[in-house]
């Protein structure tokens, strides 16, 4: 079985190069948004392609190795952990091209309000993000549920932008376009902390058997 073995390092580096090429691909679309700069956006957007082509690959390292190892108990929740944790760092991929989209939109167009701060709950995210990533890496259960505990926060802060971005919508209805734009950016960012919500669940479930989503 050191074949095996040997197969599930090699997927196991490969999940980690993708989770960190992400990771910036989430702070580049958030940089391109704060400095105004549609060149980043741009590269943002093209670097999702290749997270695509990442993610079909994992997918079939991860069905090759059950074909033909049949693994069983830790071996197997690991590759379906994997194939699990693959989906949703594609998806987060998706989601920073988004980002990058909208920024795009807004620097063309206007300022956010003030008194929404992307760039906090964008910090939040990413952290959430790295420590999920983190906590696969290091095998660490402990870590994965303080990520979970993190998404309450996350939301509260969406939901605060939303009310806030509503109200203004109101006021400046000739900025509406802008102000969208902000508001998708909110959510997009949401749903990036709900990822990493999964990839720490998914963590769990690799190391202790334990499925704790809907607990």
């Amino acid at each position: 079985m050191i074949r095996f073995q040997l197969e599930l390092s090699r997927l196991r580096r490969l999940i980690l190069e993708m989770g960190a090429d992400v990771e910036d691909n989430v702070r580049d679309a958030m940089k391109a948004l704060e400095r105004h700069d549609e060149n980043l956006a741009a590269i943002v957007e093209r670097r999702e392609n290749e997270t695509d082509e990442r993610e079909v690959d994992i997918e079939e390292e991860c069905l090759k190795l059950l074909a033909l190892y049949q693994p069983v108990a830790a071996d197997l929740r690991y590759i379906v952990g994997v194939l699990k944790i693959n989906e949703d760092l594609e998806r987060v991929g998706d989601l920073s091209q988004h980002i990058a989209e909208r920024a795009m939109a807004i620097t063309r167009g206007g300022e956010a309000p003030g008194d929404v701060d992307l760039a906090r709950m964008a910090s939040k995210v990413t952290n959430m993000l790295a420590r999920s990533l983190e906590a696969f890496v290091d095998l660490k259960p402990e870590m994965a549920r303080e990520v979970r505990a993190g998404d309450a926060e996350v939301d509260a802060i969406h939901r605060q932008h939303i009310s806030i971005l509503l109200e203004a919508i109101k006021a400046r209805p000739e900025s509406a376009d802008v102000l969208l734009n902000v508001m998708h950016i909110s959510r997009h960012l949401e749903r990036i902390a709900d990822h990493a919500t999964n990839i720490a669940e998914d963590l769990i479930y690799m190391a202790e058997g334990e499925i704790v989503r809907h607990k």
